[in-house]
């Protein structure tokens, strides 16, 4: 793998309905020349843990299928999926127990998260979210309009039935 494509970029994002609790995310990948959609849904969710999915999904599927990879730069407009790993010591230290000694909200996916991380060298890159189309290329945009679009397929699927 020559070196240019040992960086992959990471666009994601994450959405939900909160009342149904039907949620989607997205991500692009991006390894040199190619540009891979990943997708999916879940039932009974939130906005965070579809976030945190799709880093995760993003993640993995590099794991399986680019081993010469090194570095990873993840876009995100998440703050809680940027933060994380600046909270990771603590976390740790902490067991992922609040101090009112319940799990940390989400514990099962900031711990396959943080776990993830040790594999690459990883950049959480902060992006403003919801922005406008403009003359700059904006992936965040992309990833944004296809998990809110799995969402409102999914609400019509539910309310059909």
């Amino acid at each position: 793998m020559p070196p240019s494509s040992r960086i992959i970029d990471i666009y994601t994002d994450g959405s939900c309905h909160t009342q149904h609790r039907i949620g989607a995310w997205a991500s692009l990948l991006f390894t040199g020349q190619e540009k891979i959609v990943l997708t999916g849904n879940e039932a009974d969710t939130t906005h965070n843990r579809m976030e945190l999915t799709a880093v995760i999904k993003a993640i993995e599927y590099i794991s399986k299928n680019f081993k010469g990879v090194a570095i990873l730069n993840i876009f995100s407009d998440s703050q809680y999926v940027v933060g994380l790993t600046g909270r990771k010591e603590k976390l740790s230290a902490h067991q992922f127990i609040t101090k009112k000694g319940n799990d940390i909200q989400n514990a099962d996916l900031v711990k396959a998260l943080l776990s993830l991380t040790e594999c690459f060298e990883i950049e959480f890159i902060k992006v403003k979210a919801h922005q406008k189309k403009d003359e700059t290329v904006n992936y965040n945009i992309e990833v944004d309009k296809l998990s809110r679009k799995l969402v409102r397929e999914a609400v019509i699927q539910l309310k059909q039935i």
